[in-house]
């Protein structure tokens, strides 16, 4: 591993490995018999990595939920405990962490995460009481899990791509629905058939085999090897090819800087708001659906109906945010699931399955737009030179507002016995947010883009990872 102590050389004054245009993206490079742009094979990566730690996470809790708390006699809020624990955790790390992407690259930190990550998922499967389940699922599993997931990698691709930053970004966190697609009925199957505490094993040792390969192919960003971003030439950074990357340059804000913007805190509040009602309908759907009085199998299906549109839609979300404002895409999103929230909560307790069907689609389509839309929005209003660190600043504000979200429902279910109104208050929140982010502002950095060379270089002393 090399260690870079001076910026590379600017485009044509040395001569870098052959590179394609890449016009037509990899697979036209791939029928063309011309070198595949490096940054695609870190997209794939990057997709199983968040498949890995959506499906570990988040995707299987619920299918946990009801053959644990019935045989270890606990309530759903305790269960739930976790889930807050987890976003406190997350958040913590997070912060820290940011920094060292954009020094080292990522590949380091996702190893060992992937070694915390499947070694507490073992030790999950041996819990017998409380506190065990806390320190193991909500605090072990949640250190390793942000080490190896959403974070990581989307800061990386956000410094291998500009132009095609939405629809790189919007293919890789295709993983975070698949997840969703194929982890309910699977861990649903697997539970019923050799019990929940060999399940955790089961997923451990998926975790292991999917996630080495992953991280291996992590690398910090294309200049640390001659390259440039979207897999641009030296003579397209010569002309006018380059200059996306170069202004993405220069207009990066650093932490404090971001810090004192007005914008970081508004997208904070707005995708916070957001990934409140994320959060608590994926881990309580399949109970409130049982609750409804649909069988287990029938509520691991409709949860797994809610995550194809969001795998779909995720490459169209990319795309659009490539061409069209993304706050207002992500405003048309975050409607879109609010509304459908209230069709789901009417038509499972009238038992009306089709609209139930349509309404998880139309949810599911909203879902598919967060996180492309949020990820590139961050990106190009903060640029990537230090992205990592602006990041990681705004982890633990977003983390807070949904922390206590899964608890709050889970609790208000203990209290009231039904999931009713919280849902109802889910759905409110979305529509809330939709307001706050088409009220977000673009943030500008005071020197002028002009002054800046067209031709974009790294940031000097830094580590390729």
């Amino acid at each position: 591993m090399a260690v870079q102590t001076t910026p590379p050389p600017a485009a044509g004054s040395a001569a870098p490995p052959p590179r394609a245009r890449h016009r037509f993206g990899v697979i036209g490079s791939v029928l063309r018999g011309e070198r595949v742009y490096y940054g695609y094979y870190i997209a794939i990566a990057a997709l199983v990595a968040q498949f890995v730690m959506v499906a570990s996470q988040m995707s299987v809790a619920g299918t946990f939920f009801k053959p644990m708390t019935e045989e270890l006699g606990w309530t759903r809020t305790q269960f739930t405990y976790t889930q807050t624990l987890s976003s406190f955790s997350m958040a913590f790390v997070g912060f820290f962490m940011g920094a060292h992407i954009d020094r080292y690259g990522g590949r380091r930190i996702m190893l060992i995460g992937t070694a915390i990550a499947a070694a507490a998922l073992v030790a999950t499967s041996r819990v017998d009481t409380l506190w065990q389940w806390l320190l193991f699922r909500g605090l072990f599993f949640t250190v390793g899990a942000a080490l190896l997931g959403n974070l990581v990698v989307n800061i990386t691709l956000s410094k291998w791509f500009v132009e095609r930053r939405g629809q790189v970004i919007g293919f890789s966190s295709m993983g975070v629905s698949l997840a969703g697609i194929v982890m309910p009925p699977l861990m649903t199957w697997v539970i019923d058939s050799v019990g929940w505490r060999t399940a955790w094993i089961y997923l451990a040792v998926g975790v292991v085999v999917l996630m080495v390969p992953s991280a291996l192919v992590m690398r910090r960003e294309p200049e640390d090897h001659g390259l440039h971003p979207d897999g641009k030439s030296d003579d397209d950074v010569r002309g006018a090819g380059g200059a996306a990357a170069a202004r993405d340059f220069a207009n990066s804000f650093t932490r404090a800087e971001a810090l004192r913007s007005p914008a970081l805190y508004m997208i904070v509040l707005a995708f916070g708001l957001a990934g409140v009602g994320i959060g608590a309908v994926l881990l309580q759907t399949i109970p409130f659906l049982t609750d409804e009085g649909f069988s287990r199998s029938t509520a691991a299906w409709l949860s797994t109906i809610m995550s194809v549109p969001a795998l779909l839609s995720k490459p169209f979300w990319g795309w659009a945010t490539d061409r069209w404002e993304p706050k207002v895409l992500a405003a048309i999103g975050f409607v879109t699931s609010g509304v459908a929230m209230v069709v789901i909560v009417f038509a499972a307790k009238g038992g009306a399955l089709p609209m139930l069907v349509l309404g998880f689609l139309a949810m599911g389509w909203g879902f598919g737009g967060m996180m492309p839309l949020q990820e590139t929005i961050w990106a190009s209003y903060f640029g990537r030179r230090y992205l990592g660190s602006v990041r990681s600043a705004a982890m633990p504000f977003s983390i807070a507002l949904g922390a206590g979200a899964p608890l709050a429902v889970s609790y208000y279910f203990d209290v009231v016995g039904n999931y009713d109104g919280a849902f109802f208050a889910i759905g409110a929140l979305w529509v809330l947010a939709a307001v706050l982010v088409l009220l977000v502002r673009r943030p500008t950095k005071p020197v002028p883009v002009d002054a800046i060379p067209a031709v974009a270089t790294v940031p000097p002393a830094s580590v390729a990872g």
